[in-house]
């Protein structure tokens, strides 16, 4: 499948995959609820020392919500891999000696524009405006003027790319904190119950039901901590992909026009 079929594919699919990544994330909550001791349970997936009406546990969504991060973090590396290899397609001459005039762009313009990633991916948009713009005005500064300006955009069109999932990353830790703030209220409200003062066990029994409210918050940073890891990794590829378009662009197109006097 060439690059933009696969980004086509995946940006009509990605309901699809956010449902299958959501799917996924109720078969480990399933898992979870048995292998897990019940401690341990409580802290995962249960919730408030088990007064929450399971499934719907803050510590369920959290894991929703987390799976979801990771689905669109496999959207976009497929989408920054399919950008880094257009690099490979050979659309401009790559050796030494070669100098580009408008004659010579016709052939290449045309090649690019009916290249597999002409509509969605950067390297041909690039490369397509650049000539354009050479073709038009005839002036080179023009055209890098316009290669600088169109990167800037592309800049921006990768972080709007990026808005679900940092959506999600603030999700999760806000989750996690209100699932501590419930576990709190219940705790107290239920040393708070009438004759509970005289019963031996009140200490051990808050104490465990606070300490089931503060696992959701770690549960909920380590969530974020893994997708924050995935997401800058593969927004830097995103981006060092453009960076290498632009780059391919100055060197084998813009500093290879030349205008006949």
């Amino acid at each position: 499948m060439n690059s933009e079929a696969k980004i086509s594919t995946l940006e009509g699919r990605r309901h699809i995959i956010a449902l299958i990544a959501i799917g996924i994330g109720v078969v480990v909550i399933a898992i979870l609820h048995l292998l897990l001791a019940p401690s341990h349970a409580a802290a995962m997936i249960l919730g408030h020392g088990g007064q929450s009406p399971y499934p719907l546990t803050v510590q369920n969504i959290m894991w929703i919500a987390f799976f979801g991060a990771l689905g669109e973090v496999y959207v976009r590396y497929v989408t920054a891999t399919a950008e880094s290899s257009q690099l490979h397609q050979k659309y401009l001459p790559e050796d030494d000696t070669t100098v580009l005039q408008a004659d010579d762009l016709k052939e290449i313009y045309r090649n690019v524009r009916n290249s597999p990633g002409a509509r969605k991916c950067f390297l041909p948009r690039l490369i397509e405006r650049c000539i354009l713009q050479f073709q038009t005005s005839s002036s080179i500064d023009q055209s890098a003027s316009l290669l600088n300006t169109s990167v800037e955009m592309f800049v921006h069109e990768i972080d709007l790319r990026y808005n679900m999932l940092r959506y999600l990353t603030w999700l999760m830790p806000t989750l996690g904190f209100i699932g501590t703030v419930i576990g709190i209220g219940l705790a107290l409200s239920y040393a708070g119950e009438p004759g509970r003062m005289q019963d031996p066990t009140l200490l051990t029994t808050v104490t465990s039901r606070l300490a089931v409210s503060f696992d959701a918050t770690f549960l909920a940073l380590v969530m974020t901590g893994i997708v924050l890891l995935f997401q800058n990794i593969v927004q830097s590829k995103e981006e060092h992909a453009l960076n290498l378009a632009a780059q391919y662009c100055l060197d084998n197109l813009i500093n290879r026009l030349y205008v006949v006097k």
